[in-house]
């Protein structure tokens, strides 16, 4: 039910196959891709809001990015919910997000979209990275990354299993 990717290159056919996945880098680097055969779509936090916490339990410097291909809509990826643990750099959140874009030229998807739901991630941020509005409504914040057949260079390092 659940499979692990370490090398996006090899792990291509099985990426192209799954629809729900969850991406983990540490350190600033690639850990895995966990493929799940269902969608993430609700975190404990979203159902018992507990405010003294922004962090997930874990290692230090660690992110976990889950995404979704909707049944709907194949041509789309939906990043649904980002959890990193405590002294998470920017450079490990942004090997997500690089991770993610890799995904997206491997699976020929147009767009990314996600629903910034923490408001300490402000419009000026999300248009930096490459995020534009999308669907304005009057309690979300709707984003979209498009791509249309042109995909960012990335880069990325995997990281070795401390498995």
């Amino acid at each position: 039910m659940f499979s692990t990717i370490h090398d996006l290159d090899a792990g291509q056919k099985q990426l192209l196959g799954g629809r729900y996945g969850v991406i983990e880098t540490v350190d600033g680097e690639l850990r895995s891709v966990t493929l799940r055969p269902w969608p993430k779509m609700i975190s404990w936090p979203e159902v018992w809001p507990v405010r003294s916490r922004f962090h997930g339990r874990g290692q230090a410097d660690r992110c976990l990015l889950y995404y979704n291909q909707p049944r709907g809509m194949p041509q789309f990826l939906a990043l649904k919910y980002v959890v990193s643990t405590a002294g998470t750099r920017y450079a490990t959140f942004r090997a997500a997000l690089q991770v993610l874009d890799a995904i997206a030229q491997i699976k020929q998807t147009d767009a990314i979209v996600c629903d910034a739901a923490n408001t300490r991630l402000s419009d000026r941020f999300m248009e930096r990275q490459g995020w534009e509005a999308h669907k304005p409504q009057r309690w979300r914040r709707n984003f979209i990354r498009r791509f249309y057949g042109k995909y960012p260079a990335t880069r990325f390092v995997v990281a070795p299993d401390e498995a």
